[in-house]
């Protein structure tokens, strides 16, 4: 809503700026995306790496989180 908010006061104030972000906004979402696929992989490599290290512990009775 608050990105709804900003494009449509872009608008009033420079409507060629605010065509521009609207047109340019996918491209970058599309160009980012892979980043965004990285990052949520190497989380949940280390999440993985963090389960196996704490699974003796786990097994041997320590508290849970």
């Amino acid at each position: 809503m608050v990105k709804f908010l900003l494009w449509i006061f872009l608008l009033i104030l420079c409507w060629p700026l605010a065509l521009l972000a609207l047109v340019f906004y996918p491209i970058v979402w599309l160009l980012l995306l892979p980043f965004r696929l990285v990052g949520i992989t190497v989380d949940a490599v280390f999440e993985l790496l963090r389960s196996i290290l704490l699974l003796p512990a786990r097994i041997l009775g320590g508290r849970p989180r």
